[in-house]
């Protein structure tokens, strides 16, 4: 990933956005440490998410690393003696980081997981935040908290589970061993795999694909199935319909049957 048309925030300079098109960069840039994250650029993140929230012309976020040698290789360790140290040090990091993680969970916006390289415990937690995940052929995936001697909640976990399902989340946690590429794609972890030169030509062909396409559609989706993983009594079914409704409402659900009757392609509007 290139750093030419990408801004640092305020926060950290180690946190990188741009936008190209119709498709928003989320960059972590601290290749020196394989992008290892600190406090502060988990924080700089959540600024870009509400950058490209209130931005009507982003469609689609792109999360990555930059360097070409990592996704996301966890925390910043080098940093866990200032931010990580106290009992009440602990209980602040995590509630930002989870804060973080929700925030990409729960975008409203299409969000894809650039992965090439490694992809290592808060990487791995990041990359289950994305909605669709693709990696190179050698990336590398682990959550060495066995390793490490450190628990993980209940939200992280059950992301996970919702990926890739009980059996898989145990046997990362369980060996604390480096997953494959090709194992991640077996796991289900991953979408797609793709050689390492192909990556952000692939993504990028994805990401205006699903930005051409109508984004109540997409809204809604993704509405839909974030109260199909709640929990069934919190689930808000309301809201589920009430994003379907939308779409047979607006002028892009005309758009779309006018364009196929004319066999041209349809220009969506998002209204």
């Amino acid at each position: 990933m290139t750093q030419a048309a990408a801004v640092a925030t305020p926060q950290s300079e180690k946190m990188l956005s741009r936008k190209e098109g119709s498709v928003g960069y989320v960059i972590f840039n601290n290749p020196e440490r394989h992008n290892a994250v600190s406090l502060d650029m988990w924080q700089a993140s959540g600024e870009m998410l509400d950058d490209f929230r209130t931005d009507n012309n982003i469609k689609v976020v792109v999360v990555t690393g930059n360097g070409g040698k990592a996704f996301v290789s966890g925390a910043d360790i080098s940093r866990f003696e200032k931010e990580r140290s106290s009992e009440d040090a602990v209980a602040h990091y995590n509630k930002v980081v989870e804060k973080s993680y929700a925030a990409f969970h729960e975008f409203p916006k299409p969000v894809i997981a650039m992965i090439g390289g490694y992809c290592i415990g808060g990487g791995m937690g990041l990359a289950t935040c994305c909605d669709i995940r693709i990696a190179t052929e050698g990336s590398k995936f682990a959550v060495p908290a066995a390793k490490l001697g450190l628990g993980y909640a209940y939200p992280g976990l059950k992301r996970l589970v919702d990926v890739v399902g009980p059996s898989f989340a145990m046997e990362i946690f369980y060996t604390a061993r480096q997953f494959t590429a090709a194992e991640a794609l077996a796991m289900g972890l991953v979408n797609r795999v793709v050689p390492d030169a192909e990556l952000e030509s692939y993504v990028k062909n994805y990401a205006d694909t699903i930005a051409g396409n109508a984004p109540l559609t997409i809204k809604a989706v993704k509405a839909v199935v974030s109260e199909m993983m709640k929990d069934e009594a919190m689930r808000d079914l309301k809201r589920a319909q009430a994003a379907v409704d939308a779409c047979f409402k607006s002028r892009d659900y005309e758009e779309g049957r006018k364009a196929f009757m004319e066999k041209r392609k349809p220009v969506f509007t998002g209204s």
